[in-house]
């Protein structure tokens, strides 16, 4: 009978643990923002390190007729980490950018830099923001602030995976790879 009794216990007291461990550690708004940023912080170095990895003689290359060159893939994420915040959080971008014009970029050095800047400004929009489950509209849909942050980070993330292909298509290898 202690046996049974032991293994109930023992089987109640893990099966309460997952709720104890959710409960403590609530999610909030704010708390999802500073994760998004996180995650920011984590894949933006990659891209930007992967932009200076790969030669400027390569920057026009493509790996088909109407598909967006090595340049123009990393120019697009700068200007989206300019347009997202511009649009969805009424942050503009500084100094007046252009974000179109900064699509049409094709300096190595000039997109290395503006991805440093744009990387910049993505962190002291999410520093800046007060409350990020205050609702802004995206896409034409109302939703929370953090979803803007979300969008951003995906949409680097998925220009990040096209980058390391178009990287080693080339025979560059990402930095972090190594």
């Amino acid at each position: 009978m202690r046996r049974w009794t032991g293994i109930v216990l023992t089987g109640l007291a893990l099966c309460s643990a997952p709720v104890l461990t959710a409960q403590a550690a609530p999610s909030t708004a704010a708390g999802f923002a500073a994760e998004a940023l996180l995650q920011f912080k984590e894949s933006m170095p990659k891209f930007i390190a992967l932009a200076e990895a790969m030669p400027a003689d390569k920057y026009g290359w493509s790996p088909g007729p109407g598909v967006m060159t090595v340049a123009k893939v990393y120019a697009h994420v700068a200007h989206y980490n300019y347009l997202y915040p511009a649009t969805s959080l009424g942050v503009p971008a500084p100094g007046g950018r252009d974000g179109d014009a900064t699509e049409d970029i094709a300096d190595k050095a000039r997109i290395v830099a503006l991805l440093k800047e744009s990387a910049e400004h993505v962190r002291a929009v999410v520093a800046g923001l007060r409350d990020p489950s205050e609702e802004t509209i995206q896409y034409g849909r109302a939703v929370p602030q953090w979803s803007v942050l979300l969008q951003l980070v995906a949409h680097m993330n998925e220009h990040l995976g096209q980058s390391i292909a178009y990287a080693r298509m080339n025979g560059i290898v990402p930095p972090w790879s190594r």
